[in-house]
């Protein structure tokens, strides 16, 4: 495992702890930084009109489309260290 690995994981159970909940737009940042660092880019279809969650989730994970797992790591570990 490597340290941007370790670094994530100990991230991801931070996020877990934080004092205080983050904004929703600040979620789904987070959401989707995790889904590109562990997935990739999203793929199928965009969620239709009745299902807004699935929606939000979807177009934040299209935002960053192409970043590279290694980044997308390194961009949720800043995220998380600066919601301590």
């Amino acid at each position: 495992m490597s340290d941007l690995d370790a670094q994530f994981d100990a991230a991801v159970a931070d996020s877990k702890t934080l004092a205080t909940a983050p904004d929703q737009d600040t979620m789904l940042t987070m959401y989707a930084l995790f889904k590109q660092a562990q997935e990739g880019d999203v793929t199928g279809k965009r969620p239709g009109f009745t299902n807004p969650v699935g929606r939000a989730k979807y177009d934040a994970r299209a935002k960053i489309a192409g970043l590279d797992s290694e980044q997308a790591k390194a961009d949720y570990i800043a995220l998380v260290d600066s919601l301590k």
